[in-house]
């Protein structure tokens, strides 16, 4: 009988080896799996490489993760805003290693692997210090830069229901990386805020299928502020 359960966020995260390439899906805080990250920390795995949209919010989530010493290198889209603190002090300080793609081309690149492409020509970003080393081709009049596949270890993602095939659905933009980056990795761990039977997903509205997740655990959804108990 398949059942990818697991009864809390550390049995999800058991395994995860140091210098291991971990996809976290989210873009800010809406997707991210915070109870898994809190987890990984917990798990202790060192020396990470972490692709993600951006470098962490404040001091939790991500930025936890990269305040507890535990990331040698983030690729990622926006690694700057108002309160990313912590990877300004790290990056500054000489802590940390940033490879800087474009939120497009982030996204294709991790598509890419999940889909087994080699690698795949797109403008954006030639003629830019971005380019630099990359090969460059001109098409039909326009110059394009050869861009590679992002492969992962690890892939982190939050979703609204699982069962326990490992199918999921996601609520709204809460979706954004998680389908992707489930595909391009080895070892998908998903935490959904229902678990549902088999057959309690209509097929035609999965969004991930089960053959991309290799773990499932159930993370109550936090209590709206303010709410009668």
């Amino acid at each position: 009988m398949i059942d990818k359960i697991c009864p809390d966020p550390e049995a999800a995260l058991a395994g995860v080896q140091d210098g291991s390439t971990v996809m976290i899906g989210g873009f800010g805080g809406a997707g991210q799996p915070a109870e898994l990250i809190d987890a990984l920390i917990a798990q202790g795995a060192k020396g990470l490489v972490i692709v993600n949209n951006n470098a962490g919010n404040g001091d939790y989530g991500l930025a936890a993760l990269l305040k507890a010493g535990r990331v040698r290198k983030i690729v990622c889209s926006f690694p700057r805003q108002t309160d990313s603190h912590v990877f300004d002090a790290l990056y500054r300080a000489g802590k940390i290693e940033l490879e800087l793609v474009p939120q497009g081309n982030l996204a294709e690149r991790i598509r890419a692997a999940g889909a087994g492409i080699g690698a795949f020509f797109t403008p954006t970003g030639y003629g830019t210090p971005l380019a630099q080393g990359k090969e460059t081709r001109e098409i039909d009049g326009r110059m394009y830069v050869l861009e590679h596949p992002i492969h992962a270890e690890v892939a982190l993602i939050k979703a609204e229901r699982g069962d326990r095939w490992g199918n999921l659905t996601y609520r709204k933009t809460a979706r954004n990386f998680g389908p992707i980056m489930a595909a391009a990795a080895k070892l998908t761990v998903a935490s959904v805020h229902e678990i549902v039977p088999l057959g309690g997903i209509d097929p035609e509205v999965v969004v991930t299928p089960g053959l991309y997740v290799q773990r499932v655990v159930c993370v109550p959804r936090p209590p709206v502020q303010g709410a009668l108990p």
